[in-house]
């Protein structure tokens, strides 16, 4: 049976008045009770009733994390499983919950928000994928909903935003592909409504220009195996074939890997692959990948806290910047060939 406030008041000598002060840091005990009372409350175990918290104080204890994208997706891309983590590190220290929806279907994004609001079950949310013109800005105003963002949206946002700099590790990812010879180097990117694809994408562009290299050999895909793989099949099949490709994820740079080395490509003497996320998987391919290491888990737990900070009035609303993601090359990557094809 769970201990109640009840149980601690009987063995402290007290009200349950006075217990409900004590535990909940009010006034209206002296500090020799409220002593008594807590170590009391420690001897039984007593825990506190999240579903009693949330009726006294009209709060919902959770945090809410709606992702609009293919669930199928969502099963194979390490990302998401790290960071869901992460916030729950946070959360489980602090007393609260996470209310995860998947809305994939049209429309349903919105009315997820507009769900969670009206039945009380959030009391704040964390937005990723920030996009373009992002129209969840404007409906968590008018919801008047706590929010934090995964990186400043392009739009102007009242929200802190938790930020992680993916662009300094795709141009150290070209600029190393550059430096060992390379000058036809692809990008496979994610949808580019996506803020941090598009970013990812000019970062590519912007490094190989710099260089007085051409940025033409940019396939847009949706983060999955399958495009990725796709993707890869579509430049290998052009006149002007790269000798390097920078994909926008790991997923799809392990597919297209591999579908190289179906068709006969050695990695890297034919062609070299980078990756990006460093999931764990990375270092066990043959040949191991060069990728970017983000860490989603820490990006999780950040975001978490700061929307925390957030409703407990400590937060500054300053923007947290997180370290950037640094590149780490493995054996998926060397010199072009000698007489790449034409």
């Amino acid at each position: 049976m769970a201990v109640t406030i009840s149980d601690v008041a009987r063995a402290a000598g007290v009200s349950k008045g006075a217990v409900s002060y004590a535990l909940n840091g009010q006034t209206g005990v002296s500090d020799e009770t409220r002593r008594r009372i807590l170590s009391t409350a420690k001897d039984l175990g007593w825990t506190p009733s999240l579903r009693a918290r949330s009726l006294s104080s009209s709060k919902a204890y959770a945090l809410g994390l709606v992702v609009a994208r293919n669930p199928k997706l969502l099963g194979t891309d390490p990302f998401f499983p790290s960071f869901i983590a992460g916030i729950e590190t946070t959360l489980a220290d602090q007393g609260f919950s996470l209310v995860l929806t998947v809305a994939a279907r049209q429309g349903a994004e919105e009315a997820s928000y507009r769900r969670l609001v009206h039945e009380g079950r959030v009391d704040g949310v964390i937005l990723s994928d920030m996009r373009a013109e992002d129209s969840r800005i404007p409906l968590l105003l008018e919801l008047g909903l706590p929010a934090v963002t995964l990186n400043r949206p392009s739009t102007p946002s009242p929200f802190p935003a938790v930020c992680m700099d993916d662009t300094e590790g795709i141009s150290n990812a070209v600029q190393h592909l550059i430096d060992l010879g390379h000058t036809r180097i692809a990008h496979v990117g994610g949808p580019q409504h996506y803020v941090h694809s598009r970013s990812r994408r000019d970062a590519w562009a912007d490094t190989l220009e710099r260089s007085g290299l051409e940025a033409e050999l940019f396939i847009e895909a949706d983060f999955g195996a399958q495009q990725g793989t796709d993707a890869t099949a579509r430049l290998i099949d052009m006149d002007r074939k790269p000798t390097a490709i920078v994909y926008a994820n790991d997923i799809m740079a392990t597919a297209g890997q591999s579908y190289l080395q179906q068709q006969g490509l050695s990695i890297p003497d034919d062609i070299s692959v980078t990756g990006y996320d460093n999931t764990e998987f990375a270092q066990y391919l043959n040949p191991a990948l060069t990728s970017i290491g983000s860490d989603p888990l820490l990006w999780g737990s950040t975001a978490a806290q700061v929307l925390l900070n957030q409703l407990g009035g400590k937060h500054d609303g300053d923007d947290v910047i997180l370290p950037a993601p640094q590149l780490i090359i493995r054996g998926s990557t060397a010199k072009p060939p000698a007489n790449p094809s034409k």
